[in-house]
């Protein structure tokens, strides 16, 4: 007689085995905290470039007009040491984000949250996402082109500068970015993360 139906003994197997194959696959499940933090920092960069060309800051009657460009700006502090970033301009041109009127931090067009780490862990604006150490395990981050602190700047035509755009006296041409700068992101278990930015035309790609 033909038989067209499994039996209980059958399936109880097909599942075992199926059990057993999503254990062995669930390790390919895991997040990817040093990938995570590099495409999150590649896109903020994409998103400060795309800010500076949709807002101007060209001014013919203000002399250093320059020193309002969107940028991206990496910091350190603690011991041990915390890395995070923040993108803005500088409207009131004092070379530091203002986080009391909250008019330069740029926000996340998907979170409407700001595109910093606020002053106060209970503050809603606080953006936890950020802090690179604490959110994705990032133990450093190192740039190829610049001294001091990592910071980007864009203009109009998306173009990069350089972090001493701030303080130049002189218009700030003489500061675009002339080589591709290479930003490595470590993690403290995974290895290094490489974001590039090309000269002149601001290209941002990620390499592991």
């Amino acid at each position: 007689m033909n038989r067209f139906a499994f039996t209980l003994l059958e399936l109880v197997f097909v599942l075992i085995v199926i059990g057993i194959l999503a254990v062995l696959a669930m390790p390919n499940f895991r997040g990817h905290p040093l990938q995570d933090a590099a495409q999150q920092v590649a896109n903020h960069i994409r998103y400060t470039q795309h800010l500076a060309m949709v807002d101007d800051k060209y001014d013919p009657i203000d002399p250093t007009w320059y020193k309002k460009f969107w940028r991206i700006r990496f910091y350190e502090s603690g011991t041990p040491d915390t890395y995070y970033y923040a993108v803005f301009n500088d409207t009131d041109k004092e070379n530091n984000i203002d986080t009391t009127t909250h008019t330069e931090p740029a926000i996340d067009p998907v979170t409407k949250k700001y595109l910093y780490v606020g002053n106060s862990p209970a503050d809603v604006r606080n953006n936890e996402r950020m802090n690179l150490t604490d959110t994705y395990g990032i133990i450093n981050v190192i740039s190829t082109c610049d001294a001091g602190w990592i910071e980007f700047f864009f203009d109009n035509l998306g173009r990069p500068y350089v972090n001493s755009v701030s303080s130049n006296p002189t218009p700030p041409y003489s500061n675009l970015l002339t080589l591709d700068c290479i930003i490595t992101l470590q993690h403290q278990t995974d290895g290094n993360a490489s974001i590039t930015i090309s000269k002149e035309t601001g290209y941002v790609s990620v390499t592991y």
